[in-house]
């Protein structure tokens, strides 16, 4: 997990795209692969993949739909668990998952929903309607996110 936080921290720095992924990392963990034999293994399997490239390019986009659709399913189980009754909670998971669909950017739904969360729970909290905790590295993380929209602007 330290070499995914640094790889995703360096090549923030440079300014590619995410250069690690958590889960691929966590899943790969949870199968058994402990020595990074596993991350080898699949920087093999990217680099033949560079060579099958154009092969799965032929076939057309509309053939993927079904695997998206069932892949949308799949994650979308997870919403289940979101207490949608208490809006605090329910107002940002509902911004992230629809704002990254409608914005084509993971990053956006994420950023309203920290956001969104942080705003509302101080709200309510100083309300006196719930005791609501904001991390401190939530206040950092909303701050930054505003930042961004205010000076650098979106894609």
């Amino acid at each position: 997990m330290m070499v995914d936080a640094v790889g995703v921290s360096a090549g923030a720095l440079v300014g590619t795209s995410t250069v690690t992924a958590f889960v691929e990392s966590s899943a790969g963990v949870a199968e058994g692969g402990r020595t990074g034999l596993t991350a080898v293994t699949t920087g093999v399997c990217f680099l033949l993949a560079l060579f099958l490239a154009p092969i799965a390019a032929l076939i057309p986009g509309p053939a993927t739909a079904a695997a998206l659709i069932i892949v949308g399913v799949l994650m979308m189980q997870a919403v289940r668990e979101i207490d949608f009754q208490d809006l605090v909670y329910g107002i940002p998971a509902f911004l992230i998952v629809a704002l990254m669909p409608f914005t084509y950017n993971i990053a956006n739904g994420i950023s309203f929903g920290i956001v969104s969360y942080v705003l509302l729970a101080t709200v309510a909290k100083l309300g006196g309607k719930g005791q609501y905790k904001v991390h401190w590295l939530m206040w950092l993380l909303a701050v930054l996110v505003v930042a961004r929209y205010m000076f650098v602007g979106g894609e």
